[in-house]
């Protein structure tokens, strides 16, 4: 066999994320939730085109009716079609769960980083402010904003994502711990690089796997805090809808119209399962220590 044989033989090397992609496929249970999940943003993404109906259509005369040809899920108290109020909840309900959930990683990330590098005083006092943080009533916080400020949609976003980046820094700050002592950092400290582009360019993204399994953990976290404000009248409101306002309004009726709590409870209960196991999936994919076993 020749050198370029034997080279063309050897097989080609993979990077750590094609591994993880790779480990990722073969785990039947996070893969299926990352298809379910892409198929449902899809369809909510596209709902004002494939909706059966109008988001406002109503039709008095027919009333609240079970599911049927005409109307596969059924329709409210108002004759509007239940699956296409799903569908449009589902657009406000995703998209209040990855914008607070990128607010959240956001901050948390950036503060994790900082206190976890600087390390000494600036990490003590970095860490006293997260743990003051943690002990304070948040449920009582977001309530008092509403209050104050209005239910105004932007608003629940950064409130909730200003609630759930606490965890997500003191993840950061472990990772960045367990990193800034290793060689490839003490070589580019020695090359003369900043703190800010050694935090950028080294740190961070060699901390990405745990951030990437948490936010994707912490997404349904927020909506079922999104779905519990709406239950309670704080969170999203008439016009619009959400997953949590629709389960609100069949909890009102479930003893005579019983299909208008289950499905909305069925398109956040399948939502949740889903990204659940594809939190735990991405946990077992970009685990280092598993790659090697």
């Amino acid at each position: 066999m020749t050198v370029m044989q034997a080279q063309t033989a050897r097989p080609a090397g993979r990077s750590l994320w094609a591994d993880a992609w790779a480990r990722l496929r073969q785990n039947r249970l996070a893969f299926g939730g990352l298809i379910f999940l892409l198929f449902l943003m899809g369809l909510c993404l596209l709902t004002p085109w494939i909706a059966p109906y109008g988001y406002a259509e109503q039709n008095l005369s027919m009333g609240a009716t079970p599911p049927s040809a005409a109307h596969w899920l059924g329709t409210d108290i108002f004759g509007r079609d239940l699956l296409t109020r799903i569908l449009y909840g589902g657009r406000v309900s995703l998209a209040v769960g990855l914008v607070a959930t990128a607010v959240a990683a956001g901050i948390g990330v950036l503060y994790g980083a900082l206190a976890g590098y600087f390390g000494g005083r600036v990490d003590a006092v970095m860490m006293r402010v997260v743990d003051t943080l943690y002990a304070l009533p948040f449920m009582i916080f977001i309530i008092l904003l509403m209050l104050v400020f209005g239910r105004n949609l932007l608003l629940l976003f950064l409130a909730i994502g200003a609630v759930e980046w606490l965890t997500m820094a003191r993840i950061v700050r472990g990772q960045v711990q367990a990193l800034k002592n290793m060689e490839f950092v003490e070589a580019a400290v020695s090359l003369g690089l900043s703190r800010w582009t050694i935090i950028r360019r080294h740190l961070l993204p060699n901390a990405l796997g745990p951030v990437i399994v948490y936010a994707t953990l912490t997404v349904p976290s927020v909506m079922l805090f999104e779905a519990f404000l709406s239950f309670l009248g704080l969170g999203i409101q008439p016009p619009r809808s959400s997953w949590g306002l629709l389960i609100s309004y069949g909890v009102e009726t479930m003893e005579e119209y019983p299909w208008l709590l289950i499905f909305p409870g069925l398109a956040l209960t399948g939502t949740l399962f889903a990204l659940n196991f594809l939190g735990d999936g991405l946990r077992d994919a970009l685990d280092v220590r598993a790659a090697k076993d």
